[in-house]
């Protein structure tokens, strides 16, 4: 589809800037593997001039420009953004379409998630002022207390290619709702929308240094800006592994982070349920986004009297799952978004049968495609839960189907993993699914569905999975730091010490 890709700068203090040190970065079709255009490589120097940016945005006119500013200012700002990405939509779905690989379907219901993110957090922060001062009870009548919610500063915000845009706004929204300045460093492997985001808030007047992009690879752009003494706060998703390291950075400079990491997440079928329905959700709960999601349950843990017959239901339906460029009416799985992750997700599959796993369906290249980084759905059986692709992250279209007897067995299967950012359960006795979500070790909980996401909910994990929550009310507060004044309200005199004389 020879639809132009835009050819933007790095987005600091309000206008587009080169990178200091020129460099670019090819941006590759997944579904063509042609090179269709790229994007700016941020580095160090960079990162200098967008922070000092931010810091001077969040304290221009004593903050009463942004940070201090009503809240209802800043919901207007939220609002028209959501307007233009509305307006924007289809073209905006296109180019994410066209950078990571996601099935344009997909791509649209995500602009519509971010124009309605956007309008959440601006009804957020209209009510923040109302909030102010919210009383505490005190235990002595000659004090009174009261909170105020403050902007922590300037934010860093560095986020993953699987939701290029959506992933973002969940942290850009909150941030500017909450009156902080951000620094956006998205994946290099699609930064495409984001930077339209940036051309999006040029238009609608956002204040300069509010909001800054930042295109780059982690090691060049993320690694200072998490380290940069001037950002208050950061905020991550992405690998476990490079997350550590994020934290790692911050830590010097007891910089709070919240991390939204990886998992592997299982989803428990029992013997009671519509195997036809049961098995469109655990395949949507897997091979959504082309199979590359944080929270998908790839861990599926079926009854063994339904074994047989569930595991056949699932080959059938992923046989009819269309796998096709992006674009072809009635696609479901696309490409994966890069050659390293196709090559990873292959290699994931061939030690799985080494180790003794079976390749039931899937497993490598559809045959109609002969480029582009696809890979068929794939389900594995006869795995052991010291297998390799039972209990790491694959990022990939790839389910791994393991058996159970007892309620007792599934729960410990389940919350066997270093991970906890979602788990589900699909049965239709309804004590059970409240007996197992409150036994899951997890952030989320899906009962006899998986995967839906709702801005109004928060999201995030427990143990490796990360931790904070996005979304929500939450997502309003990872932004906000807490104060509390405490004032005296008696004429008498402390008389804690003797008066002198």
């Amino acid at each position: 589809m020879a639809i132009p890709m835009p050819t933007r700068q790095l987005f600091i203090d309000g206008e587009w800037r080169e990178p200091i040190l020129k460099n670019r970065i090819p941006i590759v079709n997944p579904s063509t593997q042609d090179v269709i255009g790229d994007i700016p490589a941020a580095t160090k120097e960079d990162v200098e001039v967008a922070v000092n940016a931010a810091r001077r945005a969040f304290s221009r006119n004593k903050g009463k420009d942004w940070a201090k500013a009503p809240g209802a200012l800043r919901a207007n700002y939220l609002r028209a953004i959501a307007a233009k990405v509305t307006e924007r939509k289809s073209h905006l779905a296109t180019l994410e379409s066209l950078d990571s690989g996601k099935p344009l379907d997909e791509t649209v219901w995500d602009m519509e998630d971010v124009a309605g993110c956007f309008e959440f957090y601006a009804d957020l922060a209209e009510g923040l002022d109302a909030k102010q001062k919210a009383p505490v009870s005190l235990p002595m009548e000659s004090f009174k207390s009261y909170v105020l919610k403050q902007p922590l500063g300037v934010v860093g915000l560095i986020t993953p290619w699987n939701y290029p845009l959506l992933m973002a706004v969940w942290k850009v929204a909150p941030s500017l709702a909450a009156g902080c300045t951000a620094v956006l460093k998205p994946s290099e492997l699609a930064s495409v929308t984001c930077l339209e985001l940036a051309d999006i808030c040029r238009e609608v007047g956002l204040p300069p240094g509010v909001f800054n992009v930042l295109t780059g690879l982690g090691s060049e752009a993320g690694a200072p800006l998490a380290a940069h003494p001037s950002v208050d706060k950061i905020a991550f998703t992405g690998s476990f592994a490079t997350g550590s390291k994020v934290m790692t950075a911050a830590a010097q400079l007891v910089k709070p982070v919240s991390m939204e990491l990886g998992g592997k997440s299982p989803l428990i079928v029992f013997d009671d349920v519509d195997l036809d329905k049961a098995a469109e959700w655990a395949l949507f709960g897997c091979f959504w986004t082309n199979g590359q999601i944080c929270s998908a349950t790839s861990r599926l843990l079926v009854h063994e009297n339904i074994a047989s017959e569930f595991i056949e239901k699932l080959v059938k339906w992923s046989k009819n799952i269309k796998v096709s460029d992006p674009f072809e009416e009635g696609c479901r799985l696309g490409p994966v978004v890069s050659e390293g992750q196709y090559e990873k997700i292959l290699k994931f599959i061939s030690t799985a049968k080494s180790e003794g796993a079976t390749i039931l369906h899937g497993g490598s290249r559809p045959e109609h495609l002969k480029k582009g980084f696809f890979i068929e759905p794939t389900i594995i059986t006869d795995v052991t839960t010291s297998m390799q692709i039972w209990r790491e992250e694959v990022f990939g279209p790839v389910l791994c189907v393991k058996t159970f007897s007892s309620e007792d067995e599934a729960i410990e299967l389940a919350n066997d993993s270093h991970y906890g950012l979602g788990a589900a359960v699909i049965s239709n006795d309804a004590e059970r699914c409240d007996r197992v979500s409150q036994a899951f070790e997890a952030g989320i909980v899906w009962i006899n569905c998986s995967q839906p996401c709702f801005t109004q909910a928060p999201w995030g994990g427990v143990k490796r999975s990360g931790f904070g929550r996005e979304l929500g009310e939450w997502g309003l507060d990872n932004y906000l730091s807490v104060k509390q004044v405490t004032l005296y309200t008696s004429n008498d005199p402390w008389g804690w010490y003797k008066p002198p004389c």
